[in-house]
């Protein structure tokens, strides 16, 4: 039975742990802490990192895992959850299905890391049919042109794979990577495209970037936005975040 209420809503982050703060779960944290929402976190790696080197990664077990999901679900109410970094597409799935088995009406947000910022590569490329397996299962999928090149077939367009990928869930194609309309994101949802432009043309890079984004997300449909205006709310978060100083290392600024 769930004890747990609070004056702020919950949301979960899957994830793996950064000891510098940047990215992963610590991250997540802190961003859904800014955005008024209270987050949860479950490991599902120890890596040994910070913003400019990467040396190791040790996985959790799957059964540990799921094992931290559980008593979590036991004593609060979660309805919203990111997941980031994952040992492998079976695992995923694996997880996937746990989670839907304990609140079935879950929306569970996929951030595919498949590189670490540092250059430590987690996933090679992957095929369509391989995601399938969970693809269903899950409410949004936020990769960026490198991990669209990395699912699509050689020579395929990066918005042809994005509209093969929304044939299963909503994807938010991130364009920070992109050489063309960088820092253009675009929202397929439901055979519609919406456009999200940058909010500014000049920003620093930032370590664990794509988790802040996904996680603001995740947080802004546990305050009751819809996934277009979660969208739209987490990047002016990740705009603001990235222009928070001139390091890798970003500031969360409390939400107001």
């Amino acid at each position: 039975m769930q004890k747990n209420t609070s004056n702020r809503p919950y949301a979960l982050s899957i994830a793996g742990f950064d000891p510098s703060g940047g990215a992963g779960l610590v991250a997540d944290a802190k961003t859904m802490e800014a955005q008024g929402v209270y987050g949860l976190t479950v490991a599902t790696a120890i890596t040994v990192q910070h913003e400019s080197v990467f040396r190791r990664v040790d996985w959790v077990d799957q059964d540990l895992i799921k094992a931290q999901i559980s008593i979590l679900f036991q004593e609060y109410p979660i309805h919203f959850c990111k997941i980031g970094l994952i040992q492998n597409w079976e695992v995923l799935a694996a997880i996937t299905k746990h989670l839907l088995r304990l609140n079935p009406s879950l929306k569970i947000v996929v951030d595919p890391i498949f590189r670490a910022s540092a250059g430590f590569n987690f996933h090679e490329e992957v095929s369509l049919e391989t995601l399938k397996q969970w693809l269903s299962n899950v409410y949004l999928l936020t990769p960026n042109a490198q991990e669209l090149k990395k699912i699509g077939t050689e020579g395929q367009a990066l918005m042809a794979v994005a509209k093969a990928l929304a044939d299963y869930c909503n994807v938010l194609y991130k364009g920070g990577h992109n050489e063309v309309q960088k820092g253009t994101d675009f929202l397929l949802e439901d055979n519609t495209i919406h456009t999200l432009a940058p909010q500014q043309k000049v920003y620093y890079e930032k370590h664990g970037s794509g988790c802040v984004l996904s996680a603001a997300i995740v947080a802004n449909l546990a305050l009751g936005y819809d996934l277009l205006e979660a969208c739209q709310q987490a990047k002016s978060y990740i705009t603001a975040f990235l222009n928070s100083n001139n390091t890798l290392l970003g500031y969360h600024y409390k939400h107001k």
